[in-house]
């Protein structure tokens, strides 16, 4: 299967994990209809009983630049040989689960080892076929691998720690209630940036559920962040944002991916958002948005993400993702960082073998200094 939408959105929500905004049907179609960085989509169908039983997205990369995944200072080393001879550093990579979040095999039952054995092996098969060397299963969380170690085991896979995910628990009654529960300091940090931003009299923050028309200053502000980005490995273009504000679902009309966005204003222009998506209890501040000319003296990134925070609360929401990136702020607001890994393998015997020596340690290597205090 080579598209989301060939599965009915009534199995498809049945096996999608249910509180995830970033597995909702819609995303996965507007990701498709997008050049965010995959060439190529497919969906691995397992059935049992003639019914829908597991499903693993696939996206193919047929480029991948390595200086967009490893550090700033691997990047550096590697610039002269980027620019000397680009095509040592682009790579054909097949990504398994969500190019865009964490990583799951869609399923509602556990996993048998029979299926992750059968899982993995059509992944191989896949690679080979389209001249895929390099198959990673990105993201996932160590119970999600765990459920997969039959296949990956038998096929030589081997992990590495990827960017930790970043989650803050909710449940309180209201925002009040969210500020009281931070320790002191946070706390008094929290209001004192609230604080400055209501002291900017040319700036005021709503939350819109129609942003269509602002999708192409979304993108300049969104640019804005990408540029002083140390990776950049999936980047969001108009399209994406354009599909997904297009199939906003409406009050009283078929449900989809729910999303806000979470918009500041100076006057008529934007100068910052995050876009926020739902479903079940799950929320995604998914991407972010910033006019570095005013974002410091508004502490605009911070009152960005406490409007997000407020408006999942008052959803109903369990608790609330960001992106990997800019993990001092967000453990201040109270997230806890959710441990990720890639499973790596290669079709070629040499090349696996190269690539279980070079690859982990420029991994770690970005990783440490994603993780590294930046103030």
């Amino acid at each position: 299967m080579d598209r989301a939408e060939n599965l009915p959105r009534q199995v498809w929500d049945e096996l999608a994990p249910a509180d995830d905004p970033m597995w909702g049907q819609d995303v996965f179609t507007a990701m498709q209809g997008a050049r965010i960085g995959p060439d190529a989509y497919a969906y691995v169908l397992v059935r049992r009983d003639g019914l829908p039983f597991a499903m693993l997205p696939l996206s193919a990369v047929r480029g991948l630049r390595l200086d967009q995944v490893v550090g700033p200072r691997e990047r550096r080393l590697m610039a002269p040989v980027a620019r000397a001879f680009p095509r040592l550093v682009r790579v054909p990579m097949l990504f398994c689960g969500n190019f865009l979040g964490q990583g799951h095999v869609m399923g509602q039952e556990p996993l048998p080892a029979p299926v992750a054995r059968l899982l993995v092996r059509e992944v191989m098969n896949h690679a080979r076929e389209h001249r895929l060397g390099t198959v990673v299963f990105k993201d996932f969380a160590p119970h999600h691998l765990e459920a997969l170690r039959p296949g990956l085991d038998e096929a030589g896979f081997f992990t590495v720690a990827s960017l930790p995910d970043t989650e803050l628990a909710l449940g309180q009654v209201d925002f009040e209630a969210f500020l009281a529960s931070l320790s002191a300091k946070p706390r008094r940090n929290a209001r004192n940036k609230i604080r400055k931003f209501q002291q900017q009299e040319d700036l005021r923050m709503e939350v819109l559920d129609d942003f269509g028309h602002l999708v192409p200053a979304m993108m300049e502000l969104y640019q804005q962040v990408m540029d002083r980005a140390d990776q950049t490995l999936d980047v969001l273009d108009e399209e994406f944002v354009r599909a997904l504000s297009d199939g906003n679902p409406r009050e009283g009309h078929e449900t989809g991916t729910d999303q806000r966005l979470v918009a500041c204003f100076e006057g008529d222009r934007l100068v910052g958002y995050l876009h926020c998506l739902f479903r079940g209890r799950g929320a995604v501040g998914a991407r972010i948005g910033l006019d570095y000319g005013l974002a410091h003296r508004a502490r605009l990134y911070h009152n960005l993400h406490y409007k997000a925070i407020e408006l999942a609360i008052s959803r109903g929401c369990r608790h609330i993702r960001f992106a990997q990136t800019a993990y001092e702020p967000k453990r201040e607001f109270g997230c806890e960082l959710v441990e990720q890994s890639y499973a790596l393998n290669h079709t070629g015997r040499l090349p696996r073998t190269v690539l279980r020596l070079l690859l982990p340690p420029a991994l770690e290597a970005a990783r440490e200094q994603a993780l590294a205090p930046k103030s």
